[in-house]
C-alpha cells in the first residue's frame, strides 16, 4: 500500500481527501499538514512514498516547500495539487522537482492513478505544462520572475500589504518592497493595481 502525506491548508478539503484515499483501499494516509513548513517537517520525518502538496499554503508556499524538499534528496515523490489553471505554476512546480502536477478539478480515479504513477517513477504532467517545459524558455511573462518575486506578486495581487507579506514569508518589509520593485520593472507595470490586473488576466491569483 502506498504511504501518502497530504499537505493542504483547507481543513475540510484535506480531511475529505484523506477519507477518500483511505476508503479506496489503495492508499495509507500517514500524516496531514496544514502549512508549507509542516509539510516539509512531516515529510522529512516520515519519508512517505508520495506527498500530495497544495500550491498555495501559509508560511512556505507549495513551490518553496517543494524546492526545500528537493534539496534534501528524500525518496518521497511529490505530486502537486492546485486550483490554478495557468501553465506558469505547473512549469515552476516541475522545475522545482515535482514528480507530477494536477488540478483539484480532476476526479478521484485520476488522482489515484496519478499517485500510483509517480510512485512508480513516472511523471504526471498536463499537456500544456509539458509543452511549456519542452520549450527552451516558457513564453509566459511570469517566468521571468524569481520564485520569491512570484510569491510577492501573487500576494500583492490578492490585496496583501507589504507588512502582511513580510509576516507570511518571514522576510523584512524592506525586502518585500525590493521584490515589488523588481516585479514592476520586469513586468513593465506601474503599481499594485497593474499587478492585480496582470495576475487576473494570467490566472495567477492565489486560491
Amino acid at each position: 500500500m502506498i504511504r501518502v502525506v497530504i499537505a493542504e491548508d483547507h481543513n475540510l478539503i484535506r480531511e475529505a481527501l484523506a477519507r477518500m484515499l483511505v476508503d479506496s483501499g489503495r492508499i495509507e494516509v500517514t500524516g496531514e499538514a496544514a502549512t508549507g513548513n509542516a509539510a516539509v517537517d512531516l515529510t522529512r520525518k516520515q519519508k512517505p512514498d508520495v506527498l500530495l502538496l497544495d500550491v498555495t499554503m501559509p508560511g512556505k508556499d507549495g513551490i518553496q516547500a517543494l524546492s526545500e524538499l528537493h534539496e534534501l534528496e528524500l525518496p518521497t515523490k511529490v505530486l502537486v495539487l492546485t486550483m490554478h489553471e495557468d501553465e506558469a505554476h505547473g512549469v515552476r512546480a516541475m522545475r522545482a522537482g515535482a514528480a507530477g502536477y494536477m488540478r483539484k478539478s480532476e476526479n478521484l480515479d485520476d488522482l489515484l492513478d496519478a499517485i500510483e504513477r509517480v510512485h512508480r517513477g513516472e511523471q504526471v504532467i498536463p499537456a500544456e505544462v509539458e509543452a511549456a517545459l519542452a520549450r527552451k524558455r516558457s513564453d509566459h511573462p511570469a517566468q521571468i520572475l524569481s520564485q520569491r518575486e512570484f510569491q510577492v506578486m501573487a500576494y500583492l495581487a490578492a490585496g496583501k500589504t507589504n507588512r502582511e507579506i513580510a509576516e507570511i514569508l518571514s522576510i523584512s518589509v524592506k525586502t518585500v518592497d525590493t521584490h515589488r520593485g523588481h516585479v514592476l520593472k520586469k513586468l513593465r507595470l506601474r503599481n499594485n493595481s497593474d499587478i492585480t490586473r496582470f495576475a487576473i488576466q494570467n490566472n495567477l491569483m492565489p486560491v
